[in-house]
């Protein structure tokens, strides 16, 4: 029977440091949330549902704002047209509806993972009734967000898999309607796992109904070429598809031992030496890239770096920096944003 019992016990811990390496690898096989694959046919229109411009004007409904990026809200300035307004995921247009016009797409969860936050409240977001689900790869923690939906059918706890109907597609939250219905996907890392107590800290009068979800502790990459990476090259890992990410500023962080960062993305780490400071580097929208030891001391985060430009920093920093590129400072966003690395300290 002890002899049974331990054979029993050894397949057991087998397929559980199986399944553990599984959950754990770093191979990223996405599906597409609905049936629309007109990204990977060049499909532009066809894919994003567009947004409506009316600029100095001239009103458009340009499909190019369903794309991540720095895709809305132009504004005119010595250097010309920049766009100041940061979308986070994309927006993937319907391909069915009833005879109403109300979509019908069903919404599945991208990849394996757990359901962590499900609001079934529309006005308690932008993003009106939202999942975000969990995902680890290579140990760390990523996490897909599913904005704007009409139905949900999962719940906080659940575990879904890849292609698993989890949503139905909608036109809940602002600044949408029904003839604009479409689902908003993100990918995002997490800044803090403090964040409820910065938050209550910094918005002592507004409520987070999302708690570690809420949009602010979530920072989004480019999932529509994530897509494209992964279908030319199937084996690419986050870590090296966001090493060719353009770095845009970097602010230098004191030594805490409440900074996450390193510890939940150990890629991003670099140096063996103890530091007197963590250089943190950021894409234009806030995407951190990379974390390196420094020498600098400093008793409040500081900027390091700005990419050089004739325009003001805050245009290159998403408003976390402002002034000349060669002397920006952070803004008062911008230390709230740096404090949440190292909250509370």
């Amino acid at each position: 029977m002890r002899s049974f019992l331990a054979t029993l016990l050894t397949l057991f811990a087998f397929q559980f440091a199986a399944a553990v390496a599984q959950t754990e690898t770093a191979t990223v096989d996405l599906a597409l949330p609905t049936d629309n694959d007109a990204i990977f046919r060049g499909g532009g229109p066809d894919f994003y549902q567009y947004v409506e411009r009316d600029y100095h004007g001239e009103k458009s409904t340009p499909w190019e704002g369903g794309q991540y990026g720095f895709v809305r809200d132009p504004v005119e300035t010595s250097s010309g047209v920049v766009y100041t307004r940061f979308h986070e995921g994309i927006d993937v247009r319907p391909l069915h509806r009833d005879e109403n016009g109300e979509p019908l797409d069903e919404v599945r969860a991208i990849a394996d993972g757990k359901v962590v936050h499900t609001n079934f409240v529309p006005g308690y977001s932008n993003y009106g009734k939202y999942i975000v689900i969990e995902h680890r790869w290579d140990g760390s923690p990523y996490f897909s967000l599913y904005g704007h939906l009409s139905a949900i059918d999962v719940r906080s706890g659940d575990t879904v898999h890849r292609g698993q109907h989890i949503a139905v597609m909608g036109y809940t939250g602002a600044g949408i309607n029904r003839v604009r219905a479409h689902v908003h996907l993100e990918l995002n890392l997490i800044l803090s796992h403090n964040f409820d107590s910065w938050y209550d800290a910094t918005y002592k009068d507004e409520p987070n109904h999302h708690g570690l979800y809420n949009g602010i502790n979530l920072v989004g990459l480019d999932i529509g070429r994530l897509y494209l990476a992964l279908r030319e090259k199937p084996s690419v890992t986050i870590p090296q598809f966001l090493s060719q990410e353009e770095i845009f500023y970097k602010v230098a962080i004191p030594k805490s031992r409440h900074f996450e960062l390193p510890k939940l993305y150990p890629w991003m780490a670099s140096g063996t030496v103890e530091p007197r400071s963590w250089i943190v580097s950021f894409t234009r929208s806030g995407l951190p890239l990379k974390i390196e030891p420094s020498e600098r001391r400093v008793k409040q985060p500081e900027v390091v770096y700005v990419k050089p430009s004739v325009l003001n920093a805050s245009y290159l920093t998403n408003g976390v920096a402002t002034g000349l590129t060669s002397h920006a400072h952070l803004t008062e966003n911008g230390k709230q944003m740096m404090r949440l690395l190292i909250y509370p300290d």
